[in-house]
This record gives structure tokens, C-alpha cells and sequence, in this order.
């Protein structure tokens, strides 16, 4: 027997106007993939050319992959988390790896919730741009006001760069090779010597 699912707020973003859903819909929203398809379709609405949402467990890191007014391609990780749940370290690696593959040269993660510090500083040393819920609900807003070129400019704007990564690298103590006895021994006995 199939078990009825609640209704979807799916629905919602596949057919109604964009500009009636706010944040407190997408708080409502069932799974990942509704907030995916909600910006799908909101990015199309901004006028982005080659807007594309990539299929379920084979997106390689990207939901949606879009072209800027520059006409440079975007990646978008979409992560729609509960607001007191912090975004980790995954959303950057997965959007920074998948790059390659879409051919990409910008990064975006944007999120329901806020993002962890590490977070923050692994998308800064790789130049991933952070769209937390405070620049989504100025997006949303933008948007609903007709202001497009506000919401554009709040999703290309530059994102937070940490020039200077891993300061412990400069620490000539960390540097030193030190010889791992035990582990020469082990390997020359098992290679016979």
C-alpha cells in the first residue's frame, strides 16, 4: 500500500506565480528538491540565460547551473535548512568540485539557514560566494518589488575572499620531517630487508 505523502508545497513553485511564495513556504517546503526547483524557476524569472537543474543523486555538486549578465557560468548548491541548523563545510567542497565538470567559473551555495565558520572560511580561501537566509529574503524581496536588477546584483555580487589560508603552514616546526621509526621497521620487514 502506498503511503500519501503531505501535500507538497512542489506544486507551489511548479505552478503558481513565484512572487506569492515567501520564506515562511519555503520553510514548508517537504525536501531539498523543492527549494532547488523554487530557484530554478526564480533564477529564470530574473532573466539568467541557460538555466539548467541538474537531475537528482547525479548533479556532481550542483542543483542549478545558470549564466551571469557577464556571461559567466554559475553553479548553485542549494541547501534549505531549518534556521538554527548551520551549514557546514560539505556545501563548499561539493559546488567548488563540481565546477569543473559544468564548466563553470563561479560557485554559489544558498541556503535557508546560516553557514558554520569553518564554513565560511573554506568558501573564502576558494572564492565561493555565501547567500545566507538574510540575502535570500533581500532576494525574494527585490524580486517581488520588480527590482531584478537588485536581486542579480545581490547573487553576483563578489564573494568573501580569504587571501591567506592555512597559517600554520609557515610554522617551521610543522615543516620538519620526522622520521617515523616504527614504520621504516614494519615496512623492512615486510618487504624481507
Amino acid at each position: 500500500m502506498l503511503q500519501k505523502r503531505k501535500k507538497s508545497t512542489l506544486s507551489l513553485v511548479e505552478n503558481y506565480d513565484l512572487k506569492s511564495i515567501t520564506i515562511a513556504d519555503i520553510d514548508k517546503m517537504l525536501d531539498g528538491s523543492e527549494f532547488e526547483m523554487y530557484l530554478y524557476r526564480l533564477f529564470i524569472e530574473l532573466g539568467y540565460s541557460g538555466v539548467y537543474k541538474t537531475v537528482g543523486s547525479r548533479d556532481f555538486g550542483a542543483d542549478v547551473v545558470f549564466t551571469d549578465r557577464e556571461g559567466i557560468r554559475n553553479v548553485v548548491q542549494a541547501k534549505r535548512y531549518s534556521e538554527g541548523n548551520p551549514v557546514g563545510i560539505s556545501a563548499v567542497q561539493e559546488v567548488f568540485s563540481c565546477m569543473r565538470y559544468y564548466q563553470a567559473k563561479k560557485a554559489i551555495v544558498i541556503a535557508t539557514a546560516k553557514f558554520t565558520e569553518p564554513c565560511e572560511t573554506l568558501a573564502g580561501i576558494n572564492h565561493v560566494k555565501l547567500l545566507d537566509r538574510a540575502d535570500l529574503i533581500n532576494i525574494i524581496e527585490a524580486y517581488k518589488k520588480d527590482n531584478v536588477r537588485a536581486a542579480q546584483d545581490i547573487i553576483e555580487s563578489e564573494p568573501r575572499m580569504i587571501l591567506e589560508s592555512w597559517s600554520e603552514a609557515s610554522n617551521p616546526v610543522l615543516r620538519e620531517v620526522r622520521k617515523d621509526y616504527k614504520a621504516e621497521k614494519y615496512v623492512k620487514k615486510v618487504m624481507g630487508k
